[in-house]
Protein backbone atom coordinates (compact mmCIF):
# COMPACT_ATOMS: atom_id res chain seq x y z
CA UNK A 1 0.00 0.00 0.00
CA UNK A 2 1.48 2.98 -0.75
CA UNK A 3 1.63 6.43 1.26
CA UNK A 4 -0.77 9.12 0.40
CA UNK A 5 1.16 11.73 -1.58
CA UNK A 6 2.10 14.43 0.30
CA UNK A 7 0.31 17.65 -0.14
CA UNK A 8 1.94 20.38 -1.68
CA UNK A 9 0.90 24.06 -0.38
CA UNK A 10 0.88 26.58 -3.16
CA UNK A 11 1.09 29.93 -2.11
CA UNK A 12 -1.64 32.20 -4.22
CA UNK A 13 -0.19 33.55 -7.02
CA UNK A 14 0.64 37.57 -7.48
CA UNK A 15 -2.17 38.35 -9.74
CA UNK A 16 -0.28 39.61 -13.41
CA UNK A 17 -0.15 43.30 -13.83
CA UNK A 18 -3.07 44.71 -15.94
CA UNK A 19 -2.34 46.56 -18.82
CA UNK A 20 -3.90 49.80 -18.34
CA UNK A 21 -6.08 50.95 -20.07
CA UNK A 22 -5.42 54.23 -21.88
CA UNK A 23 -8.62 55.95 -21.90
CA UNK A 24 -9.04 55.25 -18.24
CA UNK A 25 -5.63 56.99 -17.98
CA UNK A 26 -6.98 60.24 -19.70
CA UNK A 27 -9.98 59.88 -17.79
CA UNK A 28 -7.69 60.02 -14.58
CA UNK A 29 -5.35 62.59 -15.82
CA UNK A 30 -8.83 64.95 -17.19
CA UNK A 31 -9.93 65.95 -13.77
CA UNK A 32 -6.24 67.67 -12.92
CA UNK A 33 -6.00 69.02 -16.73
CA UNK A 34 -9.83 71.12 -15.69
CA UNK A 35 -8.84 72.32 -12.43
CA UNK A 36 -5.75 73.70 -13.88
CA UNK A 37 -8.18 75.44 -17.24
CA UNK A 38 -10.13 76.87 -14.91
CA UNK A 39 -7.44 78.50 -12.45
CA UNK A 40 -5.90 80.85 -15.20
CA UNK A 41 -9.68 81.93 -16.17
CA UNK A 42 -10.62 82.58 -12.74
CA UNK A 43 -7.22 84.66 -12.46
CA UNK A 44 -8.29 86.22 -16.17
CA UNK A 45 -11.51 87.81 -14.60
CA UNK A 46 -10.02 89.83 -11.97
CA UNK A 47 -7.48 91.53 -14.00
CA UNK A 48 -9.81 92.31 -16.52
CA UNK A 49 -11.94 93.49 -14.13
CA UNK A 50 -8.98 95.73 -12.86
CA UNK A 51 -8.11 97.07 -16.61
CA UNK A 52 -11.82 97.79 -16.93
CA UNK A 53 -11.75 100.20 -13.27
CA UNK A 54 -8.30 101.75 -14.50
CA UNK A 55 -10.03 102.49 -17.70
CA UNK A 56 -13.03 104.12 -16.64
CA UNK A 57 -10.87 106.05 -14.08
CA UNK A 58 -8.88 107.30 -16.66
CA UNK A 59 -11.53 108.15 -18.20
CA UNK A 60 -13.11 110.39 -15.27
CA UNK A 61 -9.74 111.78 -14.54
CA UNK A 62 -10.19 113.30 -18.52
CA UNK A 63 -13.71 114.31 -18.58
CA UNK A 64 -12.86 116.37 -15.29
CA UNK A 65 -9.76 117.99 -16.74
CA UNK A 66 -11.74 118.86 -19.72
CA UNK A 67 -14.47 120.44 -17.40
CA UNK A 68 -11.57 122.49 -15.41
CA UNK A 69 -10.25 123.97 -18.51
CA UNK A 70 -13.12 124.76 -19.73
CA UNK A 71 -13.97 126.54 -16.77
CA UNK A 72 -10.80 128.08 -16.64
CA UNK A 73 -10.84 129.38 -20.17
CA UNK A 74 -14.17 131.17 -19.64
CA UNK A 75 -13.12 132.47 -16.71
CA UNK A 76 -9.68 133.62 -18.46
CA UNK A 77 -11.80 135.01 -21.36
CA UNK A 78 -14.05 137.32 -19.11
CA UNK A 79 -11.47 138.76 -17.65
CA UNK A 80 -9.93 140.09 -21.03
CA UNK A 81 -13.37 141.10 -22.02
CA UNK A 82 -13.63 143.10 -18.86
CA UNK A 83 -12.34 146.47 -19.09
CA UNK A 84 -9.90 147.63 -16.36
CA UNK A 85 -10.59 151.25 -16.68
CA UNK A 86 -14.58 150.57 -16.53
CA UNK A 87 -13.82 148.12 -13.55
CA UNK A 88 -12.19 150.74 -11.64
CA UNK A 89 -15.05 153.30 -12.40
CA UNK A 90 -17.58 151.18 -11.24
CA UNK A 91 -15.64 150.77 -7.81
CA UNK A 92 -14.96 154.78 -7.44
CA UNK A 93 -18.61 155.39 -7.86
CA UNK A 94 -19.52 152.99 -5.46
CA UNK A 95 -16.99 154.06 -3.29
CA UNK A 96 -18.78 157.65 -3.41
CA UNK A 97 -21.69 156.23 -3.33
CA UNK A 98 -21.27 154.54 0.09
CA UNK A 99 -19.65 157.98 1.35
CA UNK A 100 -22.90 160.18 0.32
CA UNK A 101 -25.06 157.45 2.03
CA UNK A 102 -22.81 157.15 5.69
CA UNK A 103 -22.99 161.23 5.81
CA UNK A 104 -26.80 161.48 4.54
CA UNK A 105 -27.09 158.71 7.71
CA UNK A 106 -25.08 160.45 10.17
CA UNK A 107 -26.71 163.66 9.38
CA UNK A 108 -30.18 162.57 10.15
CA UNK A 109 -29.07 161.22 13.28
CA UNK A 110 -27.93 164.75 14.45
CA UNK A 111 -24.15 163.28 14.36
CA UNK A 112 -20.52 165.00 12.95
CA UNK A 113 -19.64 163.06 10.06
CA UNK A 114 -16.08 163.99 9.68
CA UNK A 115 -16.11 163.21 13.88
CA UNK A 116 -17.37 159.99 13.26
CA UNK A 117 -15.52 158.79 10.51
CA UNK A 118 -12.52 159.95 12.45
CA UNK A 119 -12.87 157.48 14.57
CA UNK A 120 -11.64 154.46 12.10
CA UNK A 121 -8.08 156.11 12.11
CA UNK A 122 -5.45 156.88 14.25
CA UNK A 123 -3.68 160.41 14.83
CA UNK A 124 -0.80 160.01 12.78
CA UNK A 125 -3.00 158.21 9.39
CA UNK A 126 -4.82 161.54 9.83
CA UNK A 127 -2.00 163.67 9.94
CA UNK A 128 -0.46 161.73 6.80
CA UNK A 129 -4.07 162.34 5.38
CA UNK A 130 -4.32 165.72 5.76
CA UNK A 131 -0.33 166.50 4.43
CA UNK A 132 -1.48 164.20 1.13
CA UNK A 133 -4.94 166.73 0.93
CA UNK A 134 -2.64 169.58 1.08
CA UNK A 135 0.18 168.86 -1.10
CA UNK A 136 -2.65 167.76 -3.52
CA UNK A 137 -4.60 171.01 -3.24
CA UNK A 138 -1.20 172.58 -3.98
CA UNK A 139 -0.83 170.62 -6.87
CA UNK A 140 -4.06 171.32 -8.46
CA UNK A 141 -3.35 174.79 -7.82
CA UNK A 142 -0.25 174.91 -9.85
CA UNK A 143 -1.09 172.97 -12.49
CA UNK A 144 -0.51 175.83 -15.05
CA UNK A 145 2.74 176.26 -16.94
CA UNK A 146 4.89 178.81 -16.05
CA UNK A 147 8.44 178.21 -16.85
CA UNK A 148 10.69 175.38 -18.21
CA UNK A 149 12.41 174.78 -15.01
CA UNK A 150 9.39 174.08 -13.19
CA UNK A 151 8.08 171.81 -15.66
CA UNK A 152 11.50 170.26 -15.97
CA UNK A 153 11.57 169.77 -12.06
CA UNK A 154 8.09 168.35 -12.20
CA UNK A 155 9.24 165.85 -14.26
CA UNK A 156 12.17 164.90 -12.22
CA UNK A 157 9.82 164.60 -9.13
CA UNK A 158 7.53 162.22 -11.02
CA UNK A 159 10.89 160.54 -12.08
CA UNK A 160 11.95 159.90 -9.16
CA UNK A 161 9.00 158.37 -7.69
CA UNK A 162 9.60 155.20 -9.73
CA UNK A 163 12.78 154.51 -8.08
CA UNK A 164 13.25 152.08 -5.81
CA UNK A 165 16.36 152.41 -3.72
CA UNK A 166 17.83 149.56 -2.38
CA UNK A 167 19.38 151.01 1.20
CA UNK A 168 20.58 147.98 1.84
CA UNK A 169 22.70 147.68 -1.01
CA UNK A 170 23.58 150.98 -0.06
CA UNK A 171 24.18 150.67 2.96
CA UNK A 172 26.53 147.63 2.14
CA UNK A 173 28.73 149.53 -0.60
CA UNK A 174 29.03 152.30 1.69
CA UNK A 175 31.16 150.38 4.37
CA UNK A 176 32.74 148.94 1.81
CA UNK A 177 33.98 151.84 0.60
CA UNK A 178 34.77 153.22 3.96
CA UNK A 179 37.00 150.31 4.58
CA UNK A 180 38.74 150.21 1.42
CA UNK A 181 39.52 154.21 2.42
CA UNK A 182 40.62 153.62 5.96
CA UNK A 183 43.11 150.39 4.88
CA UNK A 184 44.80 152.77 1.82
CA UNK A 185 45.53 155.62 4.29
CA UNK A 186 43.07 158.15 2.86
CA UNK A 187 40.77 157.84 5.66
CA UNK A 188 40.81 157.69 9.50
CA UNK A 189 38.29 156.60 11.57
CA UNK A 190 38.25 158.43 14.89
CA UNK A 191 36.26 157.33 18.12
CA UNK A 192 34.91 160.23 19.92
CA UNK A 193 34.49 160.27 23.87
CA UNK A 194 30.50 159.38 23.23
CA UNK A 195 31.65 156.23 21.42
CA UNK A 196 30.55 157.36 18.17
CA UNK A 197 33.01 156.65 14.84
CA UNK A 198 33.57 159.43 12.76
CA UNK A 199 35.68 159.16 9.41
CA UNK A 200 37.88 161.88 8.93
CA UNK A 201 38.90 163.03 5.03
CA UNK A 202 42.96 163.73 5.43
CA UNK A 203 43.71 164.09 1.91
CA UNK A 204 40.17 165.48 0.43
CA UNK A 205 39.58 162.43 -1.85
CA UNK A 206 37.08 160.54 -0.09
CA UNK A 207 33.84 162.54 -0.35
CA UNK A 208 32.76 163.89 -3.42
CA UNK A 209 33.33 167.95 -3.94
CA UNK A 210 32.09 169.95 -7.27
CA UNK A 211 35.77 168.96 -8.77
CA UNK A 212 35.33 165.46 -8.27
CA UNK A 213 35.68 163.00 -11.14
CA UNK A 214 35.20 159.49 -9.73
CA UNK A 215 31.71 159.33 -10.19
CA UNK A 216 33.27 158.08 -14.08
CA UNK A 217 34.51 154.76 -12.47
CA UNK A 218 30.84 154.14 -11.39
CA UNK A 219 29.59 150.66 -13.16
CA UNK A 220 25.92 150.39 -12.74
CA UNK A 221 24.49 146.75 -12.61
CA UNK A 222 22.33 145.26 -15.06
CA UNK A 223 18.78 146.03 -13.54
CA UNK A 224 19.99 149.84 -13.11
CA UNK A 225 20.39 150.09 -17.23
CA UNK A 226 17.04 148.62 -17.77
CA UNK A 227 15.24 150.38 -15.69
CA UNK A 228 16.96 153.55 -17.45
CA UNK A 229 16.20 152.24 -20.61
CA UNK A 230 12.44 151.44 -19.37
CA UNK A 231 11.75 155.10 -18.12
CA UNK A 232 13.24 156.38 -21.42
CA UNK A 233 10.79 154.51 -23.64
CA UNK A 234 8.05 155.50 -21.28
CA UNK A 235 9.26 159.37 -21.86
CA UNK A 236 8.95 158.49 -25.48
CA UNK A 237 5.78 156.94 -25.55
CA UNK A 238 4.31 159.31 -23.65
CA UNK A 239 5.51 162.43 -25.70
CA UNK A 240 3.71 160.15 -28.60
CA UNK A 241 0.91 159.94 -26.72
CA UNK A 242 0.60 163.90 -26.30
CA UNK A 243 1.87 164.44 -30.09
CA UNK A 244 -1.10 162.60 -31.02
CA UNK A 245 -3.74 163.95 -28.96
CA UNK A 246 -2.11 167.45 -29.86
CA UNK A 247 -2.87 166.94 -33.51
CA UNK A 248 -5.91 165.53 -33.00
CA UNK A 249 -6.74 168.63 -31.12
CA UNK A 250 -5.70 171.07 -34.24
CA UNK A 251 -7.38 168.97 -36.51
CA UNK A 252 -4.51 167.02 -38.33
CA UNK A 253 -5.65 163.65 -38.72
CA UNK A 254 -5.75 163.98 -42.34
CA UNK A 255 -2.67 163.67 -44.54
CA UNK A 256 0.72 164.75 -43.17
CA UNK A 257 1.82 167.85 -45.22
CA UNK A 258 4.98 168.98 -43.16
CA UNK A 259 8.27 167.39 -42.10
CA UNK A 260 8.62 168.98 -39.01
CA UNK A 261 6.94 171.16 -36.91
CA UNK A 262 8.74 174.41 -38.23
CA UNK A 263 7.58 173.22 -41.84
CA UNK A 264 4.05 172.81 -40.22
CA UNK A 265 4.50 176.45 -38.74
CA UNK A 266 5.30 177.63 -42.49
CA UNK A 267 2.22 176.13 -44.22
CA UNK A 268 -0.35 177.24 -42.54
CA UNK A 269 1.33 180.63 -42.91
CA UNK A 270 1.04 180.39 -47.02
CA UNK A 271 -2.36 179.05 -46.20
CA UNK A 272 -3.44 182.15 -44.58
CA UNK A 273 -2.16 184.07 -47.37
CA UNK A 274 -2.17 182.33 -50.54
CA UNK A 275 -5.26 180.38 -50.02
CA UNK A 276 -8.13 182.60 -51.81
CA UNK A 277 -5.57 182.65 -55.40
CA UNK A 278 -4.94 178.85 -54.98
CA UNK A 279 -8.46 177.49 -53.87
CA UNK A 280 -9.33 176.87 -57.80
CA UNK A 281 -6.18 175.17 -58.61
CA UNK A 282 -6.72 172.79 -55.41
CA UNK A 283 -10.01 172.13 -56.46
CA UNK A 284 -9.27 171.28 -60.01
CA UNK A 285 -6.39 168.77 -58.61
CA UNK A 286 -9.06 167.46 -56.47
CA UNK A 287 -11.44 166.67 -59.12
CA UNK A 288 -8.50 165.02 -61.57
CA UNK A 289 -9.51 167.34 -64.14
CA UNK A 290 -6.71 169.80 -66.32
CA UNK A 291 -6.10 173.16 -65.92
Amino acid sequence: MTPPAKKRRTLPEASAPVAEDPSSTKQADQPSEDGADATPQADSKPKASDRMARFKALQARAKSGSETNLKEATLESQRLATDPAQLKTLHRQRDIAAHKLLKAETEEAGEDFERKRAWDWTVDESEKWDKRMKKKDAHRDNVAFSDYRQESNSVYKKQLRNVNVDMDKYEKDKKALIEKAAASGGLDIVETEDGELVAIDKDGTFYSTADSTNFTQNKPDKAAVDRLVDDLKRAEEQRLKKRKERMAKNGDEGDTTYINEKNKQFNQKLERFYNKYTAEIRESFERGTRI
